[in-house]
């Protein structure tokens, strides 16, 4: 049993120490992640290494659509023994211990710490730079302590996430458009209905685009990272030029403008049009119809204004869709030479 796709960064393949227990449909395994015995990949899953290092111990369980990821050139990714993440989760650039189980739609953000033992509650958002206190539960966004938990109820909640697996949907079945040499969509990624795809524009791996009423428009050079699914039920989607839609991002029915970023987990209401130069910090939600401001950056449930787009995050934007248009080119590359 091996993952879906697996695909090597710099000329380095992922290493396992031994065979996946399971690996389901669209599981994708890149660059240098070191992962241990007894893993368990589910459907549409993703770990990717492409920049630093992702290292998991054993009996290692992540759910479906969910990604392990780092930041580039700057923090690796290190999980315990025994972790058990779940369905449309995300744990990026951060060290996470043992016993550690992560709940549905949880996202762990960058440089956090979660010490052993620990649950995180369904929905919950763990800040950049927090330290998790081991033993305790932790709810909400930003997630804070609840309350101590004993490793009887951790293994009893941990035993929720798998079971649940067996009653995932089937995933989206569909083509990837026309695109000309310098687009890049994953093959593990889902792609139907009228979708159109700029140069230099990448829908990376297990992502899900879904164009069943009016078309998903995505500009120039815009990337959609991983396990994002936008879906159209009326006017249909349009991403602006030079944006990023990071991982495990939903959408429906609405505008992102260009040079904008939309973070982890964020979840964009219909009707939402949110202007061009804006940053949505991750874990943040829209109502419908909200109007998000130009030169800001915007955070919350539903999100508000937190700050101006000072010069360092316009610069840190501009970075990541140079990298990911880099990436999107090595992929292409990559993806080609594997289907040989």
């Amino acid at each position: 049993m091996t993952p879906d796709l697996i695909l090597p960064h710099d000329g380095v393949l992922p290493v396992f120490s031994a065979r996946p227990v399971w690996c389901g449909t669209g599981s994708t395994v890149i660059g240098t992640a070191a992962i241990g015995a007894q893993s368990w990949l589910g459907d549409d899953s993703v770990i990717r290494a492409d920049g630093q290092t992702v290292t998991i111990g054993d009996r290692f369980w992540l759910g479906t659509r969910s990604t392990v990821h780092i930041a580039t050139d700057t923090l690796a990714t290190v999980v315990g023994d025994r972790v058990t993440v779940g369905r449309n989760a995300v744990v990026h650039a951060c060290t996470v211990g043992s016993d550690v189980v992560i709940e549905d739609d949880a996202i762990v953000l960058d440089g956090s710490v979660v010490g052993d033992g620990v649950l995180i509650e369904a929905g919950a958002t763990v800040f950049p730079r927090s330290k998790l206190e081991a033993g305790h539960v932790y709810a909400g966004s930003p997630a804070k302590r609840q309350r101590p938990i004993t490793q009887e109820e951790l293994a009893e909640r941990a035993e929720r996430l798998r079971e649940a697996a067996a009653t995932t949907p089937a995933p989206m079945e569909g083509d990837a458009p026309e695109t000309d040499e310098t687009v890049f969509v994953a093959r593990t990624a889902r792609l139907s209905g009228r979708i159109m795809l700029g140069a230099g524009s990448s829908v990376l791996f297990s992502c899900a685009l879904e164009a069943a009423v009016g078309p998903i428009v995505v500009g120039a050079d815009t990337n959609i990272q991983d396990n994002t699914v936008i879906r159209t039920r009326g006017e249909g989607v349009v991403l602006g030029r030079d944006t990023t839609i990071a991982h495990n991002v939903r959408m429906a029915d609405c505008r992102i403008g260009a040079r904008s970023l939309i973070g982890i987990g964020c979840v964009i209401a219909p009707g939402t049009v949110v202007a061009d130069d804006v940053l949505l910090a991750g874990g943040a939600t829209t109502d419908p119809g909200q109007l998000l401001d130009s030169g800001h950056l915007w955070g919350g449930r539903p999100a508000r204004i937190l700050a101006p787009l000072d010069t360092a995050k316009r610069a840190m934007m501009a970075q990541i869709v140079e990298g990911y248009c880099a990436h999107g080119r090595a992929y292409r590359q990559l993806q080609a030479v594997e289907a040989v």
